[in-house]
């Protein structure tokens, strides 16, 4: 069994912040050391317990990603070892979970992609026949693919926070018309050929977010983590129907525990403390994780 990792702690980096899943430490004043602990996050709260290799399956993936679609767009990745920037004790913490990145100036939105109709979209398109403001034919059913990928671009939100929707117009005064057509475009793109990849691997990706910086020369360079489970929406190809939800290799398992699941009696009010994870949520929990990579990544045993 995996050694499960909740937090790190690097005496040799300065840490910056840590994050539902990740600690980032600042690499001299241009570069990042992103960690991936094994944290895992649901309605904006964090679990006391960990999931065991859930961050070194994260990364891998991002990394599988990163590289699979750098000839769409730039990314972070310096090509740098992270464990040539800590101390010799403190290796075993980065091994295997960490990226060396280039420090980004971030935009402040998340680039949101749904290829099928699930999740706040669902219940969005039943009451409006619109997704964050984009108008869809009528008559669609739940997890229906879209007749062509949306883009439903969301705000950042503080630790604690809910993202909100937020319309296209409302972008392009965030970030300028310009860069919002950009993002748009690379977004869907990058978005259509992955699903078209995973898709012969027997996973759909119903839906993703993508994160954006600009590099030292203001070129749009993708960053932070890429199409895993934490920040996709992936259904087995084999238990898809449309009309009906299907079971996720994403946190969505987790989500509907904790939906399910009485504290005192009651309903969790999705607020922290989260409840105490029991060790067959944890493990199958894991399980999805694993085997979302296994199909992915070829070169997996």
């Amino acid at each position: 069994m995996t050694r499960a990792l909740f937090e790190t702690h690097l005496h040799s980096l300065p840490l910056i912040a840590r994050g539902k899943v990740r600690d980032n430490y600042a690499v001299g004043g241009d570069r990042l050391l992103m960690v991936a602990s094994d944290r895992i996050s649901a309605f904006d709260v964090v679990m006391s317990e960990p999931i065991p290799g859930k961050g070194e399956t994260l990364t891998r993936m991002a990394l599988f990603w990163f590289d699979r679609l750098r000839h769409v767009v730039p990314n972070h990745l310096t090509g740098v070892e992270p464990e040539s920037v800590v101390a010799p004790d403190e290796v075993e913490q980065v091994r295997g979970r960490s990226m060396l990145v280039k420090r980004l100036d971030p935009l402040p939105i998340e680039a949101v992609v749904r290829g099928y109709l699930a999740g706040s979209g669902w219940k969005e398109y039943q009451q409006s026949g619109a997704v964050c403001g984009v108008a869809l034919p009528a008559g669609l059913r739940q997890a229906a693919r879209l007749p062509a990928p949306i883009f439903t671009p969301a705000t950042k939100a503080e630790a604690g926070a809910h993202d909100e929707n937020i319309s296209f117009e409302r972008t392009q005064a965030l970030i300028g018309s310009a860069r919002a057509d950009e993002v748009r475009r690379i977004a869907i793109r990058l978005y259509e050929q992955a699903a078209a990849y995973a898709l012969g691997r027997g996973i759909v990706i119903a839906d993703t977010k993508f994160e954006f910086g600009l590099d030292e020369r203001g070129s749009l360079t993708l960053m932070d983590e890429v199409l895993t489970p934490d920040s996709s929406r992936f259904w087995p190809l084999e238990s898809y129907r449309e009309g009906e939800s299907p079971p996720s290799y994403d946190k969505q398992y987790l989500r509907d525990w904790l939906e399910q699941v009485r504290v005192d009696g009651h309903a969790w009010n999705k607020k922290a403390p989260a409840p105490k994870l029991t060790e067959e949520v944890i493990q199958a929990t894991r399980s999805k994780y694993l085997d979302a990579i296994r199909r992915l990544v070829s070169d997996m045993s």
